[in-house]
């Protein structure tokens, strides 16, 4: 680990100020730690934010739900509020990690996390996130749990946040606060595919700091849950993932929303999928229809094959447990 400096933001000024000037935001540390020990991120100054007033869960005057930036997350699957109005952020969040680390990670540091990636976190290894212009050592490596969305040249990659596959299928937005003011940035817009910069993975400017992401208002009733695929049960990522949220009045899906996760460079919102569910009836036969297009532009790498197929049947059982059929 590189040397470094630390202070800790008595308020949102001093943290912007901090910001301002490189500071890096650190809240539980349990993704940025990891990587100043493994040498990929030397920050020369640590800003600890912990002590901000950004813990509260909140329902929006529109009937959404704001949650804090610094809600851990094992605090966030079990309000009571996120667990009755969108079950499936309580499960994306349950389905997450181990429960020490969810007792310590925030939700915003969740979902500004880095990628998992084998090559990413060995500094003797190309890399183009990690050192721009050096190679992808992915592309012709060993690449078994890389994207099949999503993908370019410079890149492979998968994003590991559960529940930012949540957040993207809710529609999600981001609220910031930086040394211009505050902004929103919709969940669609906040994680960048690498395209040809892989390294700039958050639409986040200079000092600016998460504050709260927020969920808007769906109409009720409202069906939703989430679905992992892993290699194994405990403290592993997704190979693929499924978050459903379904309105169904009077027999006829009226709304639907979908995203995967495991298997695009960001989460990865399905709207093939979605078009295809809006005004029918749930059906088995509707849900293996429309799962079918959840693979659309899918490219798959030399041992990542199976993730095509592996979709497919992992949206399909998402949409059967949430929708029902008859």
């Amino acid at each position: 680990m590189h040397p470094f400096t630390y202070s800790r933001a008595s308020d949102t000024r001093e943290a912007l100020d901090a910001g301002r000037r490189g500071g890096r935001y650190i809240a539980g540390g349990t993704t940025l730690v990891d990587l100043m020990r493994a040498t990929v991120e030397q920050p020369e100054t640590l800003v600890d934010i912990t002590g901000l007033p950004l813990r509260e869960i909140t329902v929006t005057e529109r009937g959404g739900l704001r949650i804090g930036a610094l809600v851990r997350m094992a605090e966030a699957a079990a309000h009571s509020r996120v667990r009755t109005l969108y079950p499936v952020v309580s499960e994306a969040l349950e389905l997450s990690a181990s429960a020490q680390l969810r007792n310590m990670a925030t939700i915003g540091g969740n979902v500004m996390q880095r990628t998992r990636c084998a090559y990413f976190r060995d500094v003797t290894a190309d890399c183009n996130k990690r050192e721009p212009g050096s190679g992808c050592a992915a592309l012709h490596g060993h690449n078994r749990t890389h994207a099949i969305l999503g993908t370019s040249d410079a890149c492979v990659a998968t994003h590991p946040s559960d529940v930012a596959v949540a957040f993207a299928a809710l529609e999600a937005t981001v609220h910031l606060l930086g040394p211009d003011g505050e902004r929103r940035v919709p969940f669609a817009d906040f994680l960048l595919r690498p395209g040809r910069t892989p390294n700039r993975e958050q639409a986040v400017r200079r000092g600016e700091l998460i504050t709260a992401v927020e969920i808007p208002a769906l109409p009720r009733p409202l069906k939703s849950g989430y679905l992992k695929v892993r290699d194994r049960q405990s403290y592993e990522f997704a190979l693929t993932s499924a978050a459903v949220v379904l309105h169904v009045r009077s027999g006829v899906i009226r709304e639907a929303k979908v995203a995967a996760g495991g298997v695009g460079t960001v989460p990865w919102k399905l709207p093939a999928v979605e078009r295809h569910l809006v005004g029918e009836r749930p059906s088995e036969a509707l849900w293996a229809d429309a799962a079918v297009r959840a693979a659309e532009g899918a490219r798959p790498l030399r041992h990542n094959g199976f993730k095509v197929e592996l979709l497919k049947r992992t949206v399909e059982r998402q949409l059967r447990i949430v929708g029902g059929a008859k």
